[in-house]
């Protein structure tokens, strides 16, 4: 008979997002706030260079920067790089160059988007100009983009005090990464016995140790791991952690432990939320259970299973 089918191996698109929130100093607040009044500083070192973007403490001697100046709306390309296919969230739905552009007055380039009809009309030297938003509320995607400028070159800065009506003190700027996950043959196996309440780890043929999640390969020895182990369902808190602080879109009230749970059978604790007792009666060595998500796809948290404490000579290894 011929072998059966390998099983296929698992993929699904992942979405990984979070607003990141930051407070400005004078320095990054005057340069937001002056994009949002369609002026560009930059900051003069104590050896006469202009930065743009300023920063507030000098990258050669780290001393502390807040002589702003204006500079140019126009500049030079140094470098640039296509951009064939947008992705969502760019500076241009329609293809554009990367540029790194050194604006008027400035001794560094600034990195923005340049809208041009093809790669072959964009060269380094070549003049561009700044492209406001029509709405701009104190960011960089206040500068739209770059556009073709067929004007001179100006030199000189022009001092700036920095003060502007109503500054930015603080932004908050999205970071999010779309790709497609695929998570491997061991563990596209691990996933699916989960899909049926049960954990199965790897074994690895020379230290014997179970890696759950398995991993394909044994990280200690370097070997890959084949041998299939169903491990607990039960198992022992060996170290934990009291959460005080609610994370945004989770509905789980605070405080609540989350906890390394070593399963029965298992070479190494895996993460875990503990419910069904009190936060502080969670102690190590704690004899839980798991209890399944609605969808039955993985454990929604661990309890107590009613059996007594494990010795800790039992998993004082796996801490």
């Amino acid at each position: 008979m011929p072998p059966a089918p390998a099983p296929e191996t698992l993929r699904a698109p992942l979405v990984v997002e979070f607003p990141f929130t930051r407070s400005l100093g004078p320095v990054q607040s005057a340069f937001l706030t002056g994009l949002r009044e369609r002026t560009v500083l930059g900051v003069r070192t104590g050896g006469g260079r202009v930065l743009v973007p300023p920063v507030e403490y000098d990258p050669e001697t780290a001393a502390e920067l807040r002589e702003l100046v204006e500079v140019g709306a126009a500049g030079t390309v140094t470098t640039w790089a296509w951009n064939p296919e947008p992705r969502p969230g760019q500076p241009l739905t329609t293809p554009f160059a990367w540029v790194l552009v050194r604006l008027d007055g400035a001794d560094t380039a600034l990195l923005h988007a340049l809208d041009a009809p093809g790669p072959e009309t964009v060269r380094t030297g070549m003049r561009v100009r700044i492209r406001w938003a029509a709405e701009r509320a104190g960011a960089i995607t206040d500068i739209a983009c770059f556009e073709p400028y067929d004007g001179e070159a100006v030199t000189g800065t022009r001092d700036h005090d920095g003060a502007f009506d109503d500054p930015v003190t603080g932004i908050v700027a999205p970071a999010r990464l779309d790709y497609t996950y695929s998570p491997g043959r061991a563990q596209t196996a691990y996933l699916r016995a989960l899909a049926d309440n049960r954990t199965v780890g790897e074994r690895c043929p020379s230290c014997t140790k179970v890696y759950v999640p398995p991993r394909g390969a044994c990280p200690t020895c370097g070997v890959a791991t084949t041998e299939q182990v169903e491990v607990g369902p039960r198992g022992t808190v060996t170290t934990y952690c009291i959460v005080n602080i609610k994370a945004r879109g989770l509905d789980i009230e605070v405080p609540y432990v989350y906890a390394h749970i070593a399963l029965d059978g298992a070479g190494l604790a895996l993460h875990g939320r503990i419910g069904g007792i009190p936060y502080d009666q969670v102690r190590m060595g704690l004899r839980v259970e798991p209890v399944w998500s609605e969808d039955g796809r993985y454990p929604d948290h661990y309890r107590p299973c009613g059996e007594p404490d494990a010795d800790y000579d039992t998993y004082k290894e796996l801490l």
